[in-house]
């Protein structure tokens, strides 16, 4: 049976990317503890999906459908949020993508993958943590954690857009830290490893297409492997694994610590 700690109880958390994959996981675990969840993400049906899940926890929470490279709909959808829930805790920027929509068919980056990686990635983290701190300076209190990769630490031939956008997302949490410090609000970095998502089986098709070593080879199986070849844990990664960190951020245990970056990979990468 599970035990389900109560450490966020009547603490608000926003999730961007919230409809699935690592937003959904990440929701799941802070619900588990108590926290009173809003959802942002463009998927309206998945949304419905996750909200049903985590109310399921316990609470009532919320979603809303918001494209986070979007200005004013970011600040039409988080006026909305306080209005209904009062105040803003917590903020986790996990939406994301790892290319344009018909990467699976590229050998590099295209200017559709800069653009894509950047808008949301980059683009997207900033706006939505520009304007939930400007509702956290009010209260002179917040946690903002922001969902970079691995992959941001390290060069990547294949994708350099995905590369050099979840490096910039590491900087940007730095800038972030230093600037809202003075106003009590931490903001730090998640560096997760290999994940079994949605957006990490597009990545094993695109290898299956391109590699016909691993023609014979499920998405799933190329994963594996990919896993037993470079991390020194030779276990996956998973969403309950941030979630968890996420949870520590996210909490007063970690009231000192502001602009680091934490790996979650196993040891795939050490710094």
């Amino acid at each position: 049976m599970t035990t389900y700690y109560k450490n966020f109880k009547n603490k608000t958390a926003i999730i961007t990317g919230g409809a699935s994959g690592l937003g959904a996981g990440i929701a799941k675990i802070l619900a588990e503890q108590g926290a009173i969840i809003s959802l942002i993400d463009i998927n309206s049906s998945n949304l419905q999906k996750t909200k049903k899940t985590i109310d399921s926890i316990g609470n009532e929470n919320s979603y809303y459908v918001c494209d986070v490279t979007n200005m004013e709909e970011v600040k039409k959808t988080i006026s909305l949020i306080e209005r209904d829930m009062q105040k803003i805790d917590i903020l986790v920027n996990a939406a994301g993508v790892i290319g344009a929509g018909n990467l699976e068919n590229l050998e590099t980056s295209s200017l559709e993958d800069w653009d894509a990686t950047y808008s949301i990635n980059v683009k997207g983290t900033a706006i939505v943590s520009e304007e939930v701190a400007s509702k956290m300076k009010k209260r002179n209190y917040g946690k903002i954690i922001n969902i970079s990769s691995h992959g941001g630490k390290y060069p990547n031939p294949d994708n350099p857009a995905y590369a050099a956008s979840k490096a910039a997302v590491i900087n940007l949490t730095q800038s972030f830290a230093m600037k809202w410090a003075k106003n009590n609000i931490n903001v730090n970095v998640l560096c997760p490893g290999s994940i079994w998502t949605p957006m990490w089986e597009k990545n094993a098709e695109k290898t299956k297409q391109n590699d016909k070593s691993k023609s014979h080879m499920t998405p799933r199986e190329i994963f594996l492997k990919f896993i037993d070849d470079n991390c020194p844990m030779q276990r996956e990664q998973t969403t309950e694994d941030i979630g968890n960190a996420v949870a520590f951020f996210a909490s007063d245990n970690s009231l000192n610590i502001t602009g680091q970056s934490l790996n979650i990979n196993g040891g795939t990468i050490m710094d």
